[in-house]
């Protein structure tokens, strides 16, 4: 093959190759334990009773913290974590 040719193959190949090479699927499970630790090392939140679910990249928060603004903390903590889509936050704000 002529150089000629195959510049312009090597380009499309390195064009279309590079963008899938970063978009490698966090998995679930590491997304809970990313979830998880975040949590779990924020003042605002650890301690609390905080229950995570993951089902393809969706985040579940359930269970109680005492304030509000412990609720949107924990939001926001999961949503920051890599491969998450989207988070559904279930807390209710109770007394514990």
């Amino acid at each position: 093959m002529s150089r000629r040719r195959f510049i312009p193959v090597l380009l499309f190949a390195a064009l279309t190759v590079s963008p899938l090479a970063g978009q490698q699927k966090v998995s679930d499970d590491e997304i809970y334990d990313k979830v998880r630790l975040r949590l779990a090392s924020d003042r605002d939140v650890r301690g609390m009773a905080i229950e995570v679910d993951v089902k393809d990249g969706v985040v579940t928060l359930r269970g109680r913290v005492d304030k509000e603004k412990a609720r949107r903390r924990a939001e926001r903590l999961a949503k920051k974590v890599k491969g998450v889509v989207e988070v559904i936050n279930e807390l209710r704000v109770a007394p514990l």
